[in-house]
């Protein structure tokens, strides 16, 4: 009932609004401009209805200006908890938004709907990142239809940012609603009190379905605790051992309006669904047109609202003009009695056909009257006039259409020009303030949608695209020493927390990025033509402006060359940047000639420890066969091969520790016993 009753306000607020802007649609885009009585009668009489519709070119230069001027959304921090560095990252995030949702569509769409017929739309949404995961993103989606939705009628702001309440209606087949919303279930349209809607909540075989949307003021409690920072209290009790484990306590708190939004999916009998969106602004933009507010009843009105009436005369006198000329009886001959009687049939066709000749009897040839042609003229000079009124109402010249007027400089070309966009200018301007609030409302929902680790792309000014984490620390790759321990921590990196902090955002509207860059590629080599000794000192400049490969590649060689002081760099500062350069290639060389001598040195150490095992092997055996004359072969070897494994396992190769213990012979060799004056070398 509640929804029925504020749909019904907001339909008869808005139905002249709505008639009217229906009225210049269909005149000025389906050509619809003759009265339909007067173009039936015409019709019916067999004469000529003509429609010479010049007002799309008026609509096209006003919307296409608004093409090549595209606003630009940025942020800019509000308090001390924002941060400038994460305020670029918004501002990337939020042309990474327009991009993946298409937005210049939904910008060109809204402000083409403002000049034709007095006001569009722009909606924003939330929707899954992909098909295959969890994350969601922020759309910014067109409004196709302007007359599916309803705004508050005790709306005031000139961008919706006060809208109460808003409906946004769909109409569908009764058998589209039951797969969408019933599923396999029956809907019995008897019951519900669907039997007792009436149009155009339920027609014969359709029905209406409406997005109610209401905004609800609501007080909510915050809590300031002792490290400054403010948070809701729901959140601190929620994690109260988090907060009290790291100290933190509540120093004061108090009670605080707030706004909260809510989503209906409804149809005139019953509600379908109930959702809470996360922001605090009913997320539909209107863009206006031409605003003008009688008596507190608000009226928007389009760019061609005025000049229909001239466009109604231009098309008259221009039809009557061809009337005139076209379809105007042919002019007969006259002659006297029997001077047609010799050729009748020739003279009888002499309007339809050519014939050589045509003879006729009688002392006097016949002769035609002449053409009355004062009417006709008199109708293109009217024509000529209404199509000054027309351009004089909607306050373009010929000069911004591109047609050759009167006047002969550039200058006053460019003057003309100039006076038309300022006559025009306020529906730009509209659109601007549309998407500035657009912008609030964007960054109302990303602490609610980013709002956990992610890594996002974001999009600069010059279109070039980075990723970047967010709500997580980022590592640097340096590392700092604890002088004190000698311990060794990662140093941690700005972390661009999007949850935290306020942030309002400001709109620019200017030529695109890439005109203003071919722009001042033009302005900077009509500055060196003027004054060629500039060229060393802005060549970088002018090469990164220019459009075509390499161009970033040779804007460096050319920065390189430039002197220190342009550069920004201090020139004592770069010679002791240079000393050190070269001082740290000097330590380069020098630490990779002692790792060369270093190898050589363990190369050969490693050649005279070979060489000592296989004489002190060859020695040892032919001692120990000396000495034990009963032991085989086989148990010589034994042992040897024992004492030298030890020797080579030993990772030192220094010279043998006198007081390590002589190694244990085999089992099988039992009956050997190292003695005082055995060899300490053999027995390491």
């Amino acid at each position: 009932k509640d929804a029925l009753e504020q749909f019904e306000e907001c339909y008869e607020a808005e139905r002249e609004n709505r008639d009217d802007a229906l009225a210049d649609l269909k005149f000025a885009r389906l050509g619809e401009q003759w009265p339909d009585a007067i173009k039936r009668q015409r019709e019916l009489d067999g004469r000529p209805c003509l429609t010479i519709n010049r007002l799309p070119a008026f609509i096209r230069q006003v919307v296409n200006d608004a093409r090549q001027n595209k606003p630009a959304i940025k942020v800019k921090p509000v308090d001390d908890h924002g941060d400038v560095e994460t305020a670029e990252v918004l501002s990337g995030l939020i042309r990474n938004i327009e991009y993946i949702s298409n937005a210049d569509v939904a910008y060109d769409t809204a402000v083409d709907n403002a000049v034709t017929c007095g006001f569009g739309y722009l909606r924003v949404g939330i929707d899954y990142a992909h098909d295959d995961s969890f994350d969601m993103d922020i759309k910014i989606d067109r409004v196709a239809n302007i007359f599916s939705v309803y705004g508050d009628p005790l709306s005031t702001a000139a961008d919706s940012s006060d809208w109460m309440r808003a409906f946004v209606v769909d109409t569908i087949s009764k058998d589209a609603f039951r797969k969408k919303y019933k599923g396999a279930e029956e809907v019995s349209w008897e019951d519900l009190g669907y039997s007792e809607l009436a149009a155009p909540w339920m027609e014969q075989e359709t029905l209406q379905i409406a997005e109610w949307w209401q905004r609800e003021e609501v007080s909510r409690k915050i809590v300031l605790l002792n490290d400054g920072n403010v948070i809701d209290a729901k959140q601190y009790q929620q994690s109260k051992e988090i907060f009290d484990a790291l100290g933190l306590m509540v120093q004061q708190e108090r009670e605080v309006k707030s706004w909260k939004v809510i989503q209906r999916i409804m149809t005139g009998a019953e509600i379908l669904e109930e959702n809470d969106w996360p922001g605090i602004y009913i997320p539909i933009i209107p863009v206006y047109g031409d605003e003008i507010n009688v008596e507190g009843k608000r009226y928007f009105r389009s760019l061609i609202r005025d000049s229909k009436d001239p466009q109604r005369i231009y098309n008259y006198w221009r039809t009557t003009g061809t009337e005139l000329v076209a379809l105007s009886p042919r002019v007969p001959f006259i002659g006297p009695a029997g001077a047609f009687a010799t050729d009748a049939r020739k003279w009888a066709t002499i309007n339809t056909q050519n014939h050589p000749y045509v003879e006729y009897d009688g002392p006097i040839p016949p002769q035609r009257q002449p053409i009355d042609s004062g009417a006709a003229l008199g109708a293109m000079q009217e024509a000529l006039t209404a199509s000054d009124d027309i351009k004089s109402v909607l306050g373009i010249f010929d000069a911004s259409l591109g047609a050759r007027g009167n006047e002969t400089s550039g200058k006053a070309i460019i003057a003309r020009q100039r006076e038309s966009d300022t006559s025009t200018f306020h529906f730009i301007d509209n659109l601007s303030r549309a998407i500035r609030h657009l912008g609030r409302v964007v960054i109302d929902l990303i602490p609610h949608v980013y709002n956990g680790p992610r890594i996002l792309r974001i999009v600069g000014e010059d279109g070039t695209t980075e990723n970047v984490p967010v709500n997580q620390p980022l590592p640097n790759t340096e590392e700092t020493n604890r002088q004190e321990t000698g311990e060794t921590q990662q140093a941690i990196a700005n972390i661009y927390d999007l949850t935290t902090g306020r942030y309002d955002v400001v709109v620019e509207a200017g030529p695109s990025y890439n005109t203003k860059r071919e722009e001042a590629a033009v302005q900077m080599t009509e500055f060196i033509r003027s004054y060629p000794q500039g060229a060393p000192l802005m060549a970088d400049l002018l090469a990164k402006n220019l459009d075509w490969p390499g161009a970033e590649d040779i804007a460096e060689r050319f920065k390189a060359m430039l002197p220190p002081q342009i550069q920004g760099v201090d020139p004592q500062t770069q010679q002791l940047q240079q000393q050190f350069m070269q001082l740290q290639q000097q330590a380069q060389q020098a630490v990779g000639q002692l790792q060369q001598q270093i190898q050589q040195l363990q190369q050969d150490k490693t050649i005279d420890l070979k060489k000592t095992e296989i004489d002190a092997y060859n020695a040892e055996t032919k001692r120990i066969q000396a000495t034990q004359q009963g032991m085989t072969p086989e148990q010589v070897q034994v042992i040897v091969l024992q004492t030298l494994q030890q020797a080579l396992s030993s990772p030192d190769p220094s010279p043998p520790d006198q007081t390590q213990q002589p190694i244990q012979q085999p089992a099988s060799a039992g009956f050997f016993t190292p003695t005082d004056n055995q060899p300490q070398g053999i027995t390491q």
